[in-house]
């Protein structure tokens, strides 16, 4: 099939200025696509090129071509940017595209497609779910009813080739580390992970504004791609900090792969629907207190043989993520949607 592919982010490292959570998982599932026999364009703005200057050599086009299906990464309106006039100062035209393509293949051309709601953004009474030709997919394990689950991928090739007692032999001078941005993640911070920074070596990386009330922790700021994920590869562990929605869901980020494949060890608040499934049972933790706990535990087993078992039990966990499974699932949505359309 020919797929009309439409995310706002990148392929490569990108640039350091953007909130883009997706270029851990993104690449390998357009190469996963392509590799099984599809056709993929891209329908947004190249920003690998225009915006990092990276030339990747993937087909973008900004106009209407014909498609098979559309595949949308759902974006939605953000105040000051995309929800402003075309041409206003730090206005960003990825909504507007969005609703190009909408109303062009899904709803004039009835073109079958599939929104992948990866922040929870579309509301559970949209309308977009309730027409035959679209199915929504989210990165859950208790999606939104009538949803599909489909989970940030990560390489097979990546996990089978992890080498967990390699990884626990590492150098590790930070006990603890967070990667990624403050959205809608003041409550879990303030609970899991800042109680423990005032103990022990750390760092976050990523765009934290005003967090003048956290003065004990070590905010590096937004860093490039690489730079980010060598910060996993210096710290023991990471807490999997989650937005409530996310939580409520048992809506994993890419961040639990990151950290794993580079050897931190993530503990999971209890709080997050089906935890169990994300981590082995020792790296569950409850609150602030426990963080502190199991991290004196995890620093006193450092680069033994029960810190690799335990790595190698996070790694096994991480086959809920695979790229074959995640693309065995868009097969059988593909699959279904063709279906539907030949039955119209």
């Amino acid at each position: 099939m020919k797929i009309g592919y439409s995310f706002w982010g990148f392929l490569g490292p990108g640039v350091v200025d953007t909130p883009d959570g997706g270029r851990s998982h993104r690449r390998p599932l357009v190469d996963a696509l392509a590799g099984r026999g599809h056709e993929l364009v891209f329908l947004q703005a190249d920003r690998d090129r225009l915006e990092a200057g990276d030339m990747l050599h993937y087909n973008f086009d900004a106009g209407l071509p014909e498609i098979d299906v559309l595949f949308l990464e759902w974006r939605w309106p953000i105040p000051g940017r995309n929800a402003t006039p075309c041409g206003s100062p730090r206005h960003t035209c990825d909504l507007h595209r969005q609703d190009e393509l909408l109303q062009h293949y899904t709803r004039r051309s009835r073109i079958p497609t599939i929104i992948w709601d990866k922040d929870r953004r579309l509301p559970a009474t949209d309308s977009w779910r309730q027409v035959p030709w679209v199915a929504v997919c989210e990165a859950a394990l208790a999606p939104t009813r009538g949803a599909i689950s489909l989970l940030f991928p990560v390489d097979d090739t990546r996990l089978d080739r992890a080498a967990p007692s390699t990884l626990a032999s590492a150098d590790r001078p930070l006990s603890l580390a967070y990667v990624g941005n403050r959205y809608d993640r003041d409550e879990a911070f303030d609970r899991y992970f800042a109680p423990a920074a005032a103990l022990v070596p750390h760092a976050v990386a990523g765009k934290w504004p005003e967090a003048d009330r956290w003065s004990h922790v070590n905010f590096l700021g937004r860093l490039g791609f690489y730079e980010a994920m060598d910060i996993y590869a210096k710290a023991l562990a990471t807490v999997l900090l989650l937005p409530p929605s996310y939580a409520r869901a048992g809506q994993m980020t890419q961040r639990i792969f990151e950290a794993i494949l580079a050897g931190c060890l993530p503990l999971c608040p209890t709080e997050i629907r089906h935890a169990h499934h994300f981590v082995p049972e020792p790296l569950l933790v409850r609150d602030g207190s426990d963080v502190i706990g199991k991290l004196r535990e995890l620093r006193a087993q450092a680069g033994t043989p029960a810190h690799a078992q335990l790595l190698a039990e996070c790694v096994d966990r991480l086959k809920l993520f695979r790229l074959s499974e995640q693309i065995r699932t868009l097969d059988s949505v593909l699959d279904t949607l063709v279906t539907r359309g030949a039955a119209r």
